[in-house]
């Protein structure tokens, strides 16, 4: 198993808040993938001991300053998820891509879920089924850079 410095840990962050920042508007936002809080599952997942609960409370907060909704909804969401994946962090080594992947999905529901329920405790009202349309958009997205990464680890290797 490969050891992981805190360089990339932090600079995909990084580079997950710019893309969080990007001004997506009408369809687009509706579908704009959780890029924070994929980038925080991806290293619970791969370096628990280098992006914890904490850093994904510290993400939420970040999030919550960005949309400017309810302080403390997306901390509250993140860290709960970020829970549930150190949780079974162990046992997910054992799954397959797919299994992961399923396994993550279900892990955006529960964030949008949990983000819904507090959004109506605080008098919002109730979304459509629209509103879980980035778990799908966020899980593909999900596809996309764990096959890369596949691929990327098969060549070195092979080599």
């Amino acid at each position: 198993m490969q050891t992981t410095s805190f360089k990339p840990v932090y600079l995909s962050l990084l580079l997950a808040l710019l893309l969080q920042l990007l001004p997506w508007s009408g369809s687009m936002l509706l579908i704009r993938p959780e890029f924070i809080l994929l980038t925080v599952l991806y290293w619970n997942l791969r370096a628990p001991h280098l992006c914890n609960i904490g850093t994904a409370w510290f993400a939420g907060l970040v999030m919550d300053l960005i949309t400017g909704g309810l302080f403390g909804q997306y901390a509250l969401a993140y860290a709960l998820t970020a829970f549930f994946a150190v949780t079974y962090q162990r046992r997910l080594a054992l799954f397959n891509q797919w299994q992961q992947a399923g396994y993550v999905f279900l892990l955006l529901v529960f964030t949008q879920i949990t983000m819904l329920v507090l959004k109506l405790f605080s008098g919002g009202e109730v979304p459509g089924w629209w509103y879980f349309l980035s778990c799908v958009s966020s899980i593909l997205l999900w596809l996309c850079v764990i096959f890369s990464r596949i691929r990327i680890d098969s060549r070195s290797n092979g080599a």
